[in-house]
């Protein structure tokens, strides 16, 4: 359980922003059926925004006067919330906007951090329309914790902060050629690993970290600092080595890498057991090329469970980490930051303990 540092005031406004079209397309209709009537209730003022194309949320809250909100809630899947953060964190005031709390209401096929968040309750394993429900009545107890955010350094482009996953192989492959499956919901993910099971890829490429039990290391002068958002203090620039304290892993075939933050990826994927929404690590899973198709199925169902750690796989390795490089060495592959797809290549990201504020209940 994350620790609990601050109440939202009473009564609270909410600014409440809606994908209409995530998931199963649901979400103003469970909004209409469920919460609406939850916060009227529970003496939460709230102000609907529905987005309306890719990105609208991140406009939404990079122009938005702030002060009129006491938080802001996402009802959708998991990549609203991405919008939020990083439209926060390109802000001029960003130290300050980063600080609003955050709020999550599952409405998308994915819902990792909704589920996360009623993990870190304490509450017993639900899915669909309850943990809506669970998620709701967290909202409106309105209880803040920390939240680690983690900068995302590409060879193109600026940087990106991740609340929840950076992903290369398999598990990025399963995300992404499963879209075409959302009509069934959380379901999609099931399918779309048997689809993938049928004809395992593996890739080429290497690996370091930076393990999370040092307690100080050398700080870099960041790549980034023309960006807004914090100072990233152990990544050198991508096109120079690392320093000489990370563990090194040259080059070899993985089937997958998986870095999380939050405990569930989705809400039947129980991926970092060990995580909370504050503990400043990277927990860093990959899977060495090797593995029977068997084997690989077995670890997924394992992970329905959270009681893949103790299946004694030979090609899995954990590590909890502070910082990390992925340089992918096969032509082509998925590369995903919070269930988001970025510009394939070189990637490496960077903890920031407690950055933002997450309403946890």
């Amino acid at each position: 359980m994350s620790s609990v540092m601050s109440t939202l005031s009473r009564p609270s406004r909410m600014m409440l922003l809606v994908n209409p079209q995530s998931g199963k397309g649901q979400a103003l209709t469970l909004y209409n059926n469920h919460i609406q009537r939850m916060l009227n209730e529970a003496g939460v003022t709230h102000t609907l925004f529905i987005t309306e194309r890719q990105n609208h949320a991140r406009e939404l809250v990079k122009e938005a006067d702030l002060s009129q909100w006491d938080a802001l809630v996402i009802m959708s899947g998991d990549g609203l919330l991405f919008e939020v953060i990083n439209g926060l964190l390109e802000r001029p005031d960003w130290e300050e906007a980063i600080r609003i709390p955050l709020g999550i209401l599952p409405g998308g096929s994915g819902n990792a951090l909704a589920a996360s968040v009623h993990h870190y309750s304490g509450a017993s394993l639900v899915s669909t329309e309850e943990l809506l429900i669970s998620c709701g009545f967290l909202l409106c107890q309105g209880l803040v914790a920390h939240m680690d955010l983690i900068s995302i350094q590409l060879s193109s482009g600026p940087r990106l902060f991740s609340f929840l996953s950076l992903a290369w192989g398999f598990v990025a492959d399963v995300d992404i050629e499963s879209e075409k499956y959302r009509h069934v919901g959380a379901a999609r993910f099931t399918v779309g690993t048997l689809v993938r099971l049928a004809s395992l890829r593996v890739y080429k490429g290497k690996m370091a970290y930076l393990l999370a039990r040092r307690t100080e290391s050398t700080p870099c002068r960041s790549a980034s600092e023309a960006n807004a958002g914090p100072h990233d203090s152990l990544l050198p620039p991508l096109d120079q080595p690392v320093p000489s304290d990370w563990v090194v892993v040259e080059e070899e075939e993985f089937v997958l890498m998986l870095a999380m933050y939050q405990s569930h990826l989705a809400e039947d994927l129980f991926a970092a057991p060990e995580a909370t929404s504050d503990d400043g690590v990277i927990h860093l899973f990959y899977v060495r090329a090797g593995i029977s198709r068997a084997a690989l199925l077995k670890l997924f169902l394992a992970m329905e469970k959270g009681t893949h750690m103790v299946t004694n796989c030979q090609h899995l390795v954990h590590a909890k980490v502070r910082a990390l490089r992925l340089e992918p060495l096969s032509p082509k592959g998925i590369i995903t930051v919070d269930g988001e797809v970025v510009d394939y290549g070189p990637v490496q990201a960077e903890v920031h303990r407690g950055l933002a504020r997450l309403i946890t209940g």
